[in-house]
C-alpha cells in the first residue's frame, strides 16, 4: 500500500523524532514558552475586563481601585439583594390576585 503526499501519519526523521509528512516543525520550547505567556496574558486580560464590567454593573464599585476579592462580595451582594426585590415583586403579585408563570419564579 502506498502513501499519499496528503497523508499525516508520522515518519521517523533523522533524529527519530515523529513528525508528520507535511514536515510541519516542532515548536521549540522557547516557542512553547512563549506561547504559554501569551496564553496566561490573555487569559488575565480576560479576567481583567469581567471585572471591569462588574464594576461598571454593580452599585457603588464605579471609581474604586479594584480589589478583585471587594467586587465579588460587592456583586454577590447585590445579587442576593435583587434576588430578595424579584422575589417580593412576585409576592406582590400573587397576592394581588396576579398570576406569575412557575418558570419567572425560579
Amino acid at each position: 500500500m502506498s502513501s499519499s503526499p496528503n497523508n499525516k501519519s508520522p515518519a521517523t526523521g533523522e533524529a527519530g523524532a515523529a513528525q508528520t509528512v507535511d514536515d510541519k516543525p516542532r515548536l521549540t520550547e522557547e516557542e512553547k514558552k512563549q506561547n504559554h505567556i501569551a496564553s496566561e496574558q490573555k487569559r488575565r486580560q480576560a479576567i481583567r475586563e469581567g471585572f471591569d464590567r462588574l464594576t461598571e454593573l454593580v452599585p457603588g464599585l464605579e471609581g474604586q481601585g479594584r480589589s478583585e476579592g471587594l467586587v465579588l462580595k460587592r456583586t454577590v451582594d447585590y445579587m442576593r439583594e435583587k434576588l430578595v426585590e424579584r422575589q417580593a415583586i412576585i409576592d406582590r403579585i400573587e397576592k394581588a390576585g396576579g398570576d406569575v408563570d412557575d418558570k419567572l419564579k425560579r
